[in-house]
């Protein structure tokens, strides 16, 4: 390793560009999907934007990001139009982190820049919240929400209330309507400060308000992080000692869903990812894409997973190959789940085709089992919804989706394998015991019953037993898998 270079812009070229966007987040999604489209976005439009990252908490990794100069490499692994792809980027668009604990002053100084327009985070789940304990006058406040309104009133003071200095705000957490959220935390603050503000109050707000633009998005990228396993041959490869890669998949998909005070043309001019060529879609509306990302990419996961375990496949890729289960995914994907949406055909297509491709990918062993924790509550958001919708579609149950749920109460009877391999199921006390219980009955229409009727598990759905059919139906492919076993029993519905 002795011969490989540190990696700092002395040793490797770095590009300088005016500071746009301020990012709350320096961890791998962020660095491997938002900063991966900013670099782009800089190579193939007149963006020239750089971003300056803020550590949202108070042990981070920004000492680590400005030890190499904020250079690192993204490695994206996948299929693409049916080939493997395996490529390495060297990501300059970082230009620096601050640390707001350390460097409170060099945080708030960002309000000051007129460059500034973009603000993105991802802060976890837990980091969009609002905390009534946080004060203006804290450097910094400890809330993500917090140290953004100390920021927005500090540039409303600042440029005295220019409407073009508001900033467009795109938060990449993990949650439904995450801008709703956002602004929802915001606005508290605000009130909460009141008096802080003083004078300023009416006005500040108005600002807020009027001239600063908060997104929902959604984001997908899978990105399995640094890649301990491949370092050493990454780092002789790219001939630097790079501690900061990151891997990913090669599939990106950013929806982001235009402010209430913009319109889409608007943000499209200020945000070109999509002349990049890359898949940004700015929206009407994000619930859709939401809808259809839980449709067709996670609700065949959740039924897949039983269905190819029983079978004796352990991994995504391996059953969508495999000669049985391979059909079956592809009916449960386009014959069923696809027929429960409401966006244009075309386009689902092409989403489940990429779907497929990433369930392909070479580079990465998926294990069946990792996906099979919580599988009653997985099947109630992302499969359930469709059973009945189809059903009220094509006046008939879908049989893919229906075995798929079989598949998972049989897992969860526990035991062997064909192979001999143990089935573990693992989930929550109340579920394991209620499947224990009703398994020990030897009664399959009693199993089906006791699990459709469990309205805990089911919540606004209730009791499904008063689906019309799906008792009698799940009874049935219970009944196949325990006389036939899970092979004979997909093989009956394709």
């Amino acid at each position: 390793m002795s011969q490989l270079k540190s990696l700092n812009k002395q040793t490797a070229p770095k590009s300088v560009a005016p500071e746009k966007i301020i990012q709350f987040g320096e961890g791998n999604f962020l660095r491997a999907f938002v900063d991966w489209i900013v670099w782009n976005m800089n190579a193939k439009t007149n963006f020239n934007g750089s971003v300056v990252v803020v550590q949202p908490i108070d042990r981070g990794m920004v000492q680590w990001l400005n030890g190499q100069d904020c250079l690192y490499h993204v490695n994206l692994q996948g299929r693409q139009n049916g080939e493997p792809v395996n490529q390495l980027d060297r990501i300059d668009v970082i230009s620096r982190g601050i640390d707001p604990y350390a460097q409170n002053w060099a945080y708030m100084a960002l309000a000051e820049q007129p460059e500034i327009r973009f603000v993105i985070s991802n802060t976890t789940e837990a980091g969009i919240a609002f905390d009534p304990a946080c004060k203006l006058s804290d450097a910094p406040a400890s809330s993500y929400p917090g140290k953004l309104v100390q920021l927005l009133y500090r540039r409303y003071q600042v440029f005295q209330g220019d409407p073009t200095k508001g900033l467009i705000i795109m938060p990449c957490e993990l949650i439904f309507l995450n801008g709703h959220h956002l602004k929802d935390c915001i606005r508290k603050y605000i009130e909460l400060w009141k008096e802080d503000f003083g004078t300023d109050y009416e006005g500040f707000k108005e600002w807020f308000e009027k001239y600063n633009y908060v997104c929902a998005t959604l984001v997908d990228r899978i990105v399995p992080g640094f890649p301990r396993k491949d370092i050493v041959e990454i780092q002789n490869k790219i001939g630097y000692k790079d501690n900061l890669v990151v891997q990913a998949e090669i599939f990106h998909l950013w929806v982001i869903e235009r402010p209430e005070n913009m319109t889409c043309e608007e943000l499209r001019a200020e945000f070109p990812a999509d002349q990049a060529g890359l898949h940004v879609l700015i929206a009407e509306s994000e619930a859709p894409y939401h809808e259809r990302k839980v449709t067709l990419l996670n609700g065949p996961h959740t039924v897949l997973s039983p269905v190819a375990y029983l079978s004796g496949i352990n991994i995504v890729r391996d059953a969508l190959h495999h000669e049985v289960v391979g059909p079956y995914i592809k009916k449960v994907q386009y014959d069923e789940l696809m027929q429960t949406l409401n966006l244009p055909m075309e386009e689902l297509q092409q989403f489940a085709a990429d779907v497929l491709e990433r369930f392909d990918n070479p580079y990465v062993d998926h294990q069946v089992t990792s996906i099979m924790l919580n599988s009653f509550p997985k099947f109630q958001a992302r499969d359930l919804p469709g059973v009945k919708v189809y059903l009220e579609r094509k006046g008939e149950l879908p049989k893919g989706l229906v075995l798929g749920l079989a598949a998972i109460i049989t897992y969860y009877k526990g035991g062997t394998r064909a192979d001999g391999a143990p089935i573990q199921p693992n989930d929550d006390q109340k579920i394991m015991d209620l499947l224990t219980e009703l398994w020990a009955t030897g009664d399959t229409r009693k199993v089906a019953e006791g699990v459709l009727a469990a309205d805990w598990i089911w919540g606004e759905h209730g009791d499904i037993n008063t689906i019309p059919g799906l008792t009698d139906m799940v009874t049935g492919f219970l009944n196949d898998i325990q006389s036939k076993g899970m092979l004979e029993t997909v093989k009956s519905i394709l």
